[in-house]
């Protein structure tokens, strides 16, 4: 049963770079159910750490401190740390099907902003932020999520630097992982949430919230664009990890036939079906 009630504590100075929250803040720990994953036999209980204005970001002027100053290179190297997940992280579709050392997060991101950047110049489409949309569009499914696993021996004493290697993290959720549309959208709605307190808040956080909406309702042509790119570049990985691998990889063609929406999407989402039918055409 979980404990409602806050518990006030002040978190000692950690050594981990993604952990260092620069100047001392005021954290409250709140209790919660243990997690369902697999952990240690020694982790007995989660807690939630949520920060609170003691260590405001803003400087005494009531301002958000430029780029260049300490605090915000701070945050910005935080950020920029717990986005290391991104390039180590590998995408469990390609893992459930037996592909050795398969495109980590990063690289499908990647491909996606070079998509938008050959797609040319679209009549009423903003590449820029086609760009950025495909850079951030998955930021999240390895972010850090409000709630952080805490070891704790029988005498209820914890060492913040074992912390890490109990992070929650939301995860590549693929379709087969039977998680509902919009748990998904809510795990990582909250996981954003906390990566932009890290990079302390302001006009370059307001931006990833609100590309990273844009792209999760759907609700712009650039958006729109952006998906299919997402699709587009699943199915090449998909044609190529068929070729290196001899493996067969209908799961992912199946699951995109149909669902492009743009010109640009079902064009190049063709030309990919028709190289891979002549592919397996010439190995019959």
């Amino acid at each position: 049963m979980a404990v409602r009630s806050p518990v006030p504590f002040r978190i000692p100075p950690c050594s981990r770079p993604f952990l260092r929250f620069g100047a001392s803040r005021s954290h409250t720990l709140r209790f919660l159910e243990p997690s369902k994953q697999s952990l240690p036999s020694r982790l007995l209980i989660a807690a939630r750490a949520t920060v609170f204005p003691g260590g405001s970001s803003l400087d005494f002027n009531g301002d958000p401190p430029s780029s260049a100053s300490p605090a915000a290179a701070s945050s910005i190297i935080d950020f920029l740390t717990l986005c290391h997940r991104l390039k180590t992280t590998k995408r469990k579709g390609w893992i459930k099907h037996g592909i050795d050392h398969p495109e980590s997060i990063a690289d499908h991101m990647y491909r996606m902003a070079l998509m938008s950047l050959v797609a040319g110049e679209i009549p009423g489409v903003d590449r820029e932020r086609c760009i950025k949309i495909a850079i951030v569009h998955d930021i999240a499914e390895v972010f850090v999520v409000a709630c952080y696993y805490i070891v704790i021996c029988e005498f209820f004493y914890f060492r913040f630097d074992e912390l890490p290697r109990y992070v929650a993290i939301v995860g590549d959720i693929t379709p087969s992982d039977g998680i509902p549309k919009a748990e998904k959208s809510r795990r990582e709605q909250e996981a954003l949430d906390e990566m932009c307190r890290i990079l302390g808040g302001g006009l370059m956080a307001d931006e990833i919230q609100e590309l990273w909406q844009e792209y999760e309702n759907n609700s712009s042509t650039e958006a729109s664009l952006v998906k299919d790119f997402d699709k587009v570049e699943m199915i090449l990985q998909a044609l190529e990890y068929e070729t290196e691998h001899g493996k067969i990889l209908d799961e992912f063609f199946i699951s995109t036939a149909g669902k492009f929406q743009t010109d640009v999407g079902k064009s190049w989402a063709a030309e990919v079906v028709s190289r891979r039918t002549k592919r397996l055409h010439d190995l019959a």
